[in-house]
């Protein structure tokens, strides 16, 4: 699968009037780094982010011949590492890598962040990008979203789906289709993604939403069904999945992405350093040979990019937080 920024992920969306800090003019950094470097990671050790946080750490040591370390601080959907890194000294020596939630979307449902996204940090450089695939319990009489969405209809209330917890990308992902289709499936939340596939074997759970990764094994073997995956095109390893898009809903695309940020006021020679090392990584074959194990599609970029696409991300995604009426304390 390939993701192509210019023509697809940075497609025009709705006007967003997010104004995004780019990094400081530059300063008498050419020195920099001469002490470790902090990446921090708000999700716990283990899961996709926090192997692309360490997969990049490694790639700016080598780079710049000084040790980045990565800090996993967990909780609050990631709002407690994200706000570490919004009050760090803007000075090179510490960075964030963030999703969706704790950039974008988090500022809709909580209402205190202990830190204000839209000012708190300079975009360095988009890094990856990993859709969702929407399965199905093989108790279910569906085979693809057109008959689930038919089937949601004649069934209203009856379908539940499962996903990482309140507040996730899956979950708003689960009510833009609610909203899209005129459908009621209901949310279930999960601490550990995995934990719903034996619900999903048995047909106590109908639905699962989730990223790429989790669900392609049981998939290919048969035990859950692939009923739609939210990318533009079809995946290499599920090509008898069809899209979100040729369902019925066309133009829909939904990204879990990653990107790396500083606190805001950071150098912009620093900020340059970091998005030219990981370009070259990102754009690699061994770069792209890596995130392709975990599920995740290379993508680099300018400081620029990245901030356009946030404000794009923010025009697309508030509306349905605000719209699902989805609430975290």
């Amino acid at each position: 699968m390939t993701i192509d920024i210019g023509r697809r992920q940075f497609i025009s969306a709705l006007g967003g009037a997010v104004t995004w800090p780019l990094a400081a003019p530059a300063l008498a950094a050419n020195l920099w780094p001469t002490r470790p470097v902090t990446v921090i990671c708000p999700f716990a050790p283990g899961i996709s982010t926090d192997i692309l946080a360490r997969m990049v750490a490694t790639v700016l040591g080598d780079g710049l011949g000084q040790n980045f370390i990565v800090e996993n601080r967990p909780g609050a959907n990631a709002n407690i590492g994200a706000a570490a890194a919004a009050k760090a000294a803007p000075d090179g020596y510490t960075l964030l890598i963030a999703t969706l939630g704790p950039i974008v979307t988090n500022r809709f449902m909580y209402k205190d962040m202990g830190y204000d996204p839209e000012r708190a940090f300079s975009p360095i450089v988009l890094l990856a990008a990993s859709p969702l695939i929407i399965v199905g319990s093989p108790k279910l009489p569906v085979t693809n979203l057109k008959e689930l969405v038919v089937y949601a209809r004649d069934n209203p209330g009856r379908l539940n789906a499962g996903t990482v917890g309140v507040g996730s990308q899956a979950h708003i992902t689960l009510e833009l289709i609610n909203k899209l289709a005129g459908i009621s499936i209901i949310h279930v939340p999960y601490r550990i993604t995995t934990q719903a596939l034996p619900d999903l074997i048995s047909g106590d759970l109908q639905l699962g939403f989730n990223y790429i990764p989790t669900f392609v094994p049981a998939v290919q073997t048969g035990m859950i069904r692939g009923l739609a995956v939210t990318s533009l095109e079809r995946l290499r390893d599920l090509p008898d999945v069809p899209t979100v898009d040729e369902s019925g809903f066309p133009g829909f695309e939904a990204s879990g992405w990653n990107a790396l940020f500083a606190p805001a006021g950071t150098p912009r020679d620093v900020i340059d350093k970091v998005n030219t090392i990981v370009n070259a990584f990102l754009k690699s074959d061994t770069g792209r040979l890596q995130l392709g194990r975990i599920g995740m599609t290379a993508i680099g970029g300018t400081p620029e990019q990245l901030k356009a696409y946030l404000e794009r991300e923010t025009a697309k995604w508030g509306p349905i937080v605000k719209e699902a009426n989805i609430s975290l304390q």
